[in-house]
This record gives structure tokens, C-alpha cells and sequence, in this order.
């Protein structure tokens, strides 16, 4: 596990946190200006000393009670942040050497070039080698810093915000990059953002902070689908799905993806059959009925049991699980959907929790 307690007071600010982070995977620091995300992430770097402890497994980076405090540059850590920060006389090849020269020092060179090689390959930098900083796009610059911080072979990544510099284009071609670094390297990373739409993509694990402190935390799923929270109430709320490809429908350029309890119909997806993708489901495009519906453009349909509702002056918000058999199951359901609906729809179906319901989610809202 990553472990942090973290105690730092400022002027007109006091972050006070207690992580337990698993040491694999991406937990995303999520919550709005202000709330601590970046404070966090520089006191886990050493940049910012708060008070506390810090350990990556074995290995303490700062523990006040013993007087340990390992300096920035001594923590095996990549970082990255909003602005590539490339040096501007130095060509690409030459950047990333830069990001060897710690590890040429610890005599770890030929390791982290195999390392630095991987991240190049993954990021698909390869052929912007002679090309200067200045000609880069904003999404090929940030890949280089990404891959420069890579160079070290570090054991834990920190990245803060490293898509809000970047325009919606940039933003969505870079991406697809930060997906294949989560799936192919074995690299815990802690990575900081108000954006719920790169939550969705690429954590595993969320941390919700909010005035310094920590509101919630916990696997991505479980914490999307919780109405309890703040997320919930939110016009992007809803669930995320963890699938595997099941067919591609090439003459109306759908896919179906299955999961425990069922299976939807979405936009075609480049991945192949057997192949695992992410489903984001949105409240919004989520209604129920009572009966199954017959004679619909609606082409996903799944039985699920109404767990609980909240209701106020004008809609209801509706958690609901998949692939159980009746309400005395619903707790124990690995898929869960939420579902915003209006309050007069909800009391004209008379709905109470563990009613027997059928959600319907329009494939073309799919993400």
C-alpha cells in the first residue's frame, strides 16, 4: 500500500488526510479548486513538507516520530504536471536523456533505458525524437514529459492535472496513451483532476477531498454508484461499467459488451472481441419501467431491482442492481446503475425499494 497521514496548515488553508492507496493501478484525487488535490501530491513528493508519514510499501519516505524525511530527489518518483515544462534548447532525444541522468548516477542506467524504450513505445513518441519543443503539439509535449518522468524507472508516478492545460482535441488524442500506460505497466499512479470524465477512463481507485479532508475513498466503482454522495447530485452523475467485448455489429457500427448480469449495445469500439473496455453509464439516460418494454428504439433493456431512491422537489435518483435475482440479493450485486428520473414518474410507478424493474439506456448515450 501507499500510506500518507498528512498534516499541513497554511494561512486561509489546513490539509489533514489519512491514504491508504493500493500500490497498483490509478487512484485519482478528485475534487473541486482549492480542496488540497495538488497539496496532497506535493507532500507525497516531499516538495512541500507537511507533517506525518509517507511509505511506498517497505520503503518510508517520511515518518516524523522516527526523524526520517528522504529529500525529493532521493524518492523514486516520476512527476508530471499542467505544463510540459520541456527544456526549449534541447531537442526531444535530448530531454528524455536528461530524465537518465539520476538513474546514471545510481548506476542504474541500462535498466532505465529499457524502461524509458517502453514508455517511448507506449506513448508513440518514437518519431518526434529530432523535433524541437516549440514544434510540438500541446498533447505530443505533454506525452515527452510523461515519458521523461518514465526515464527514472520510478516506482510510483504523480501526475497533477496534466490534460487542463490542453484543449478538447489534445485532450482526447493524448488519452488513449494514458489508457495504455494504466493497462500495460505495473505502476501505481496517483493522478490529480477535477475532470469526472478522465476519472471514468482511467482510475481504478477514488479519493474524493473536499476542504482538506477526505469525503470518501475507495474503489471508482463503488463510489460512483453511491447516491449518498456529492457526485450523485451532479449532472454528470452515473456508474462505470468494467466489460469485455463480446461482438462487433459492423452494418450498424455497434458493439455488444458483456459483464456480470448482462450485456449493451453501445457505439463501435475498436477493441476486439474478448478484449476489456469501460462502459460509462450517466443517470440521465437511465429509465425504468415496470414491465418489459416491447416495440422500443431502445435496444438495451436489463432487469434490475430498485435498491434505493431520493426523492426532492423535482426528480428521483434511483441506485439499482444488475443481475440479481430479488431484493434479498441486492446488496451482494457486482454491477450497479443509477438512474434520474422525474419525482412525478417516480410516484406514478409507485416505486419502492426492491421492486422488480427493468432499466432501459439508449445505446448512442453510451460512453
Amino acid at each position: 500500500m501507499i500510506e500518507a497521514r498528512l498534516r499541513l496548515a497554511r494561512r486561509d488553508f489546513a490539509l489533514d488526510v489519512s491514504l491508504a492507496l493500493p500500490e497498483k493501478g490509478v487512484t485519482a484525487l478528485f475534487g473541486p479548486s482549492g480542496c488540497g488535490k495538488t497539496s496532497v501530491l506535493r507532500a507525497l513528493a516531499g516538495l512541500d513538507r507537511a507533517a506525518g508519514r509517507v511509505a511506498l510499501g517497505d520503503a518510508v519516505w517520511q515518518d516524523d516520530a522516527t526523524g526520517t524525511f528522504v529529500p525529493t530527489h532521493r524518492r523514486p518518483l516520476g512527476y508530471v504536471i499542467q505544463e510540459a515544462a520541456l527544456f526549449p534548447h534541447l531537442d526531444v532525444r535530448r530531454n528524455l536523456d536528461y530524465g537518465l541522468k539520476r538513474s546514471a548516477a545510481e548506476g542504474q542506467r541500462g535498466t532505465q533505458e529499457q524502461a524509458l524504450a517502453q514508455a517511448v513505445d507506449l506513448l508513440g513518441i518514437g518519431g518526434l525524437m529530432a523535433r524541437w519543443p516549440a514544434t510540438l503539439s500541446g498533447g505530443e509535449r505533454q506525452r515527452v514529459a510523461i515519458a521523461r518522468a518514465l526515464a527514472t524507472g520510478p516506482r510510483l508516478l504523480l501526475m497533477d492535472e496534466p490534460l487542463a492545460a490542453l484543449d478538447a482535441a489534445r485532450k482526447a488524442e493524448i488519452l488513449p496513451y494514458l489508457e495504455r500506460l494504466h493497462r500495460e505497466l505495473a505502476l501505481p499512479i496517483v493522478y490529480v483532476t477535477h475532470s469526472m470524465d478522465e476519472v471514468a477512463r482511467l482510475a481504478d481507485h477514488l479519493v474524493m477531498l473536499q476542504a482538506g479532508r477526505v469525503q470518501a475513498a475507495g474503489p471508482l466503482a463503488e463510489l460512483l454508484a453511491r447516491p449518498d454522495l456529492p457526485l450523485a447530485r451532479q449532472d454528470e452523475a452515473g456508474v462505470v461499467i468494467d466489460a469485455t467485448v463480446v461482438e462487433h455489429d459492423r452494418g450498424y457500427g455497434l458493439s455488444r459488451i458483456g459483464f456480470p448480469g448482462g450485456t449493451l449495445w453501445l457505439g463501435e469500439t475498436a477493441a476486439a472481441p474478448g478484449e476489456r473496455v469501460r462502459a460509462r453509464v450517466l443517470a440521465r439516460d437511465v429509465s425504468v419501467a415496470r414491465q418489459a418494454p416491447t416495440e422500443s428504439s431502445v435496444i438495451n433493456v436489463l432487469p434490475v431491482v430498485l435498491d434505493s431512491l431520493q426523492a426532492d422537489r423535482s426528480t428521483a435518483l434511483l441506485r439499482l442492481a444488475v443481475g440479481v435475482s430479488g431484493a434479498q440479493d441486492a446488496g451482494r450485486a457486482r454491477v450497479w446503475l443509477l438512474a434520474r428520473i422525474t419525482r412525478r414518474s417516480c410516484e406514478a410507478l409507485a416505486l419502492q425499494p426492491g421492486d422488480a424493474l427493468y432499466a432501459q439506456i439508449k445505446g448512442v448515450a453510451l460512453m
